[in-house]
């Protein structure tokens, strides 16, 4: 995680996602830096417009707590019918499975 970090901050301070800057921000942060590690890091932030990228994650989750928000309350609704046949359900298949167990 320190190595995404590293590159997150080089990108908010503006500054190039290079090999050598992000072993320079992980030595800063005391991280023995992997210089494999890096050059992966690296290479696959080539082509990835990292504002977009931080923009959607950042929206991403505020539309995913959005969602349960919304389905909770539809929920409530439902509750009580469900919970009947539910009851309802649970007694008829234990009888059976009750008889195993004598």
């Amino acid at each position: 995680m320190e190595y995404v970090y590293a590159a997150m901050l080089l990108h908010s301070a503006e500054k190039e996602i290079d090999d050598k800057a992000v072993t320079a921000v992980l030595k800063a942060a005391g991280v023995d830096a992997d210089s494999a590690r890096v050059k992966a890091l690296v290479a696959s932030l080539g082509g990835v417009d990292i504002a977009e990228a931080m923009a959607t994650a950042v929206a991403a989750p505020a539309a995913a707590a959005a969602a349960p928000a919304a389905a909770s309350a539809a929920a409530a609704d439902e509750a009580p019918a469900a919970e009947a046949e539910e009851e309802e359900e649970e007694a008829g298949g234990f009888e059976g499975l009750g008889s195993l167990f004598g």
